[in-house]
Parts: C-alpha cells; structure tokens; sequence
C-alpha cells in the first residue's frame, strides 16, 4: 500500500490525501482517511506549494530502436526501479548500463534520490569508465534536472531523452529493469537496505559475469566487452572475425 502511495503521488502532485484514500479505496485498499495521513506524513509526502511548467524534453528520434550503440561507452542508459523493505519503507534503485555490451555499470539503491544523487553516482562511473558519448534516459525528475544537465555537457556527454509515455524507447533498459524484477526483486524480501544493497551488488556481478545474453550470441557482458576490445586493439583478429560472420 505504501507504495501505492507513492505511485499515485507522484502520477497525482496535486491530490491530497482525501482523494489519495479515494483513489486506495477504488483499487481494494480497506483503508480511512486517518491512516492515510499518517502514512502520508510518515513518508513526507505533500502537495507542492510552488508549481512549476514540466519540461517534455523526449523525441522518438532518440530511441533505442533509431539510435543504436556502435561501441562501448557509446549510449549508456539509466533508469529507477522501486521496491520495499519488509518494514514496507520504499526503496529506490538506480540502474545504469552500457547498452552495447549489456554491462550493469551500477545497482544503487535508496530510500529516496534527487539530482545530486545521480550526480554522484555518475561520477563515480565516469571516473571509473570514461565519460560516455550519450546517456538515454526517460523525462523523470531527476533525469531532466538542469543541474544534472549542465553537469553532462560539462564533460562532453550528449543527453538523449525518449519520447514521454513511451518506455519501449528505452528499450535495453526496460529488458535489464524486467530480468532485475523477475530474477531478484519478485524472489527476495529485504530486511533492510544494507541486505538490499548486498543483494543488488550480486545481482550487478551475476549479470555482468555469469547470465548468458541471447543478443550477445550467449556470451556475457564481460566477456562480450573482453573480446571486442581485444578485437579493437589487433585489426588481424578484427578481420578473422569478420570473416567468420560471412
């Protein structure tokens, strides 16, 4: 229910909680007003008092199905995924990959994440990896945020945002988000964020070293990665391997 609540406030920032109950209600929620205030304050939602125009910045030219990675580092994509804790607390996770090798560069998770949030985690990966060429991403909060912004272009990291209402645009990170769901979040009940944060940790290093990927020819992403930079770095085992593929 808890995060019923968060759903349907951010899908409704200006509803109050009268009609949040209403809105619980209609969906098999035995609930009062009285408990959904508590839990309303509980978890610091309110209705903004100062409201500002949203920015629609998405385009379907920015899609993955139009704009494909050439090459590592190409097109990273991010993306939140939510869950909770047994206490029913929310949990917020940050998911970021590189979509040509299918490589999860990061699994953080949160109770909440604001601009400064993916900042810090983008650093953190750029420092690690290198700056990549574009980040895709949908048009929520924290992606479109003009700090976040500001910050990309500071170094040279183009920003391509889907079309708003249209997920299958960000389509590798829509597959990742579903396999993470399925294969972890639908199987496991958090104790408590560090048990989230072990468990995540372990999915990122399963993924990314042991989990076949059919659209990588079953190769893992590591592995996927290890043998096209090998590829890059010898232009004789480029050309055998292309001539292999004919």
């Amino acid at each position: 229910m808890v995060t019923r609540l968060h759903v349907l406030a951010r899908k409704h920032p200006r509803y109050g909680t009268p009609r949040i109950t209403r809105l619980l209600r209609d969906e098999g929620f035995q609930i009062n007003h009285k408990r959904v205030e508590r839990l309303w304050h509980r978890e610091g939602l309110q209705v903004p008092q100062k409201q500002r125009k949203r920015r629609r910045l998405g385009t379907s030219r920015n899609g993955c199905s139009l704009f494909r990675p050439q090459y590592p580092n190409h097109v990273w994509s991010y993306d939140f995924v939510s869950d909770q804790t047994e206490d029913g607390r929310r949990l917020k996770i940050f998911a970021v990959l590189d979509e040509f090798s299918r490589r999860c560069l990061a699994l953080r998770v949160g109770r909440r994440f604001a601009s400064e949030d993916v900042i810090d985690t983008m650093r953190t990966l750029f420092e690690r990896h290198g700056p990549p060429t574009h980040v895709r991403s949908d048009n929520g909060p924290e992606m479109i945020a003009t700090e976040l912004r500001k910050w990309l272009v500071r170094r040279g990291t183009g920003t391509l945002f889907i079309e708003p209402g249209s997920p299958w645009e960000n389509g590798y990170t829509e597959s990742f988000n579903s396999r993470l769901r399925d294969e972890l979040l639908n199987q496991e009940l958090f104790t408590s964020m560090l048990e989230a944060k072990v468990l995540l940790d372990q999915y990122r290093d399963q993924h990314n070293t042991e989990r076949p990927h059919s659209s990588l020819g079953y190769e893992t992403p590591v592995v996927f990665y290890e043998d096209h930079r090998r590829r890059m770095e010898n232009p004789t085992v480029e050309a055998v391997y292309n001539d292999g593929l004919s």
